[in-house]
């Protein structure tokens, strides 16, 4: 074990003192290590983890050790000063609404476990980690595509001879090119050599699936031909499958939100202030109550406040100019919202974090009122995160990405800007699940190269994924995956307006975890007594609409 735990905080970049070495020793639990790590990282942003250290900072990661069982507790009370985490419940004890203490709060709310939530901390990057980063992302899409039947006669590229015969090969995408004869041109490469691909436009189905085709996908090719040219007869990606349904075995809910932005003048204070009320029964009928009692979890999908200096001339679209005020108001809203109800909160690229992907928790630097909320859950952008999970029962695992990336991918794929897929997010959240990747694209986005694993890879599909940015809600699903694309809580910008972009603000998917219905509920009314009219997303899923809000 003590081999396991170093060598997992020398791969995150830490060092431990002996104390810290053999009290995760004696803890035996990995997964609370690499959240100490993490937690750690945001908090205190040393490289050497002591048993110091962590007593100072332990009121900010005391939530990691609430799931714990009672010996483990107690360790940790005996380890540490000041640590009171042995708590029982005692029989039907009855409590007043928002009079709950914080220990208390840990045990009542529904389990939330952060799978993955990465925190890469600064350092000196070089050719080799971009290698490395990308050999890692070849060996596991490589991985998946070995298991596609279809893929007959797998071969690497220097194994093909000057025979004609059928074959398959596996390739990280170099170039595309459309020839003369209005053809598409491929070059691939795997880790013995390169080649060129050619895709015939007289093949109709597998030329549309070629021009979806972007620069570093890695795609299994069927061939027919030689080392001196070779044509493609079908085209496989990685592709994303759901096998089993995870569901709450009692009626829960959880609702989804995104791009708040707090702090602009376009913010919809208003709207927002009646979503707040309605998640604390306010305004409700009896019916809706009842769901209201029921909901656990609320996902917020990235853009919490409007930032400082995100683009040229900001300042003129601030009410609030001082980031950490911005947070400081966001804590407040947040504060309002009933404490049963577990929030998990990750970053986009107007939030006081890094731009460069994978960006990690909002930090206590700019959001430090947001650590003093006991049920709010700060993860990195991308995370997953299992909720419903007890009993030694699967629980449903939730993606969140705020998607910066759909961009990109929108002006490199035809189908996407044919559409105006700005308009229909979802239809870009299946090509990032098509590609088991959420920033495909080399160049197209600021990130930051893992050495030991590629973050923006979706190892495990998703029950669901829930994406934000584009301003726009939109549900969908994809072999098995939920696609929830959220709303925002800003009118339209300047910028939106010259680009075309039209958001629609004030829509809150909610979705029922143990049916899994889903319906879309509209805050852009600020009438009391004004039912919510039918949006887009409604009319494509019409039994699982609301009837108001």
């Amino acid at each position: 074990m003590n081999q396991n735990i170093l060598k997992l905080f020398i791969e995150k970049g830490f060092l431990l003192d002996r104390e810290m070495l053999e009290f995760l020793n004696e803890l035996k639990d990995e997964e609370i290590a690499k959240e100490i790590i993490n937690k750690i990282a945001i908090i205190s942003k040393q490289k050497i983890i002591t048993k110091n250290l962590v007593n100072q900072n332990l009121e900010k990661i005391k939530p990691i050790f609430f799931e714990l069982d009672l010996d483990r507790k107690r360790l940790i009370e005996k380890f540490f000063v000041n640590v009171s985490i042995s708590v029982e419940v005692k029989k039907e004890t009855k409590l007043e609404e928002n009079t709950y203490t914080d220990t208390i709060l840990k045990i009542i709310n529904p389990h939330v476990k952060i799978i993955s939530s990465p925190v890469m901390l600064s350092q000196k990057l070089e050719v080799k980690d971009f290698v490395k980063h990308f050999r890692n992302r070849f060996i596991f899409m490589k991985s998946l595509l070995q298991q596609r039947t279809e893929l007959e006669n797998l071969t690497s590229i220097d194994k093909l001879g000057k025979s004609n015969k059928l074959f398959s090969l596996i390739g990280i995408v170099n170039s595309k090119n459309v020839t003369k004869n209005k053809n598409i041109l491929l070059e691939i490469e795997d880790f013995t050599g390169k080649v060129k691909l050619l895709v015939n436009q007289n093949k109709e189905e597998i030329f549309q699936k070629a021009k979806e085709i972007v620069l570093d996908d890695v795609v299994g090719f069927k061939c027919s031909g030689n080392k001196d040219f070779l044509f493609v007869n079908d085209i496989f990606y990685p592709d994303s499958f759901v096998k089993d349904k995870h569901r709450s075995e009692e009626e829960s809910y959880a609702l989804f939100i995104s791009d708040i932005h707090i702090g602009s003048t376009n913010f919809l204070e208003q709207n927002f202030n009646k979503f707040i009320s309605w998640v604390n029964g306010i305004n409700c009928d009896s019916e809706q109550k009842e769901m209201i009692k029921k909901i656990k979890y609320i996902f917020i999908v990235g853009d919490n406040i409007d930032g400082i200096g995100v683009y040229p001339g900001q300042e003129k679209y601030l009410s609030i100019k001082d980031i950490k005020e911005q947070y400081n108001v966001l804590a407040n809203y947040l504060k309002k919202i009933p404490r049963n109800i577990s929030i998990i909160m990750c970053a986009g690229q107007h939030d006081g974090v890094r731009v460069a992907e994978p960006q990690p928790p909002i930090g206590d630097d700019f959001g430090e009122a947001l650590y003093e909320l006991p049920n709010l859950y700060l993860v990195s952008n991308p995370s997953v995160v299992e909720i419903e999970g007890k009993n030694g029962k699967v629980g449903i695992k939730v993606l969140m990405y705020h998607g910066a990336s759909m961009h990109a991918l929108i002006n490199e794929i035809e189908e996407l800007r044919l559409i105006n897929a700005h308009h229909s997010p979802a239809r870009v959240v299946k090509h990032f699940l098509l590609r088991r990747h959420l920033a495909p694209i080399h160049g197209n986005m600021v990130y930051i190269p893992h050495p030991d694993d590629d973050p923006m890879i979706i190892r495990e599909s998703p029950d669901i994924i829930a994406t934000g940015d584009l301003h726009k809600p939109d549900i969908d699903k994809y072999n098995g995956t939920l696609i929830i694309c959220s709303s925002c809580w800003q009118s339209i910008t300047p910028f939106e307006e010259k680009v075309g972009n039209k958001p629609d603000p004030c829509k809150v998917p909610i979705l029922n975890l143990k049916t899994g219905a889903i319906r879309i509920l509209d805050f852009s009314y600020l009438e009391e007594d004004k039912e919510c009219n039918e949006t887009e997303d409604q009319k494509k899923f019409p039994e699982k609409s609301p009837t108001s809000c």
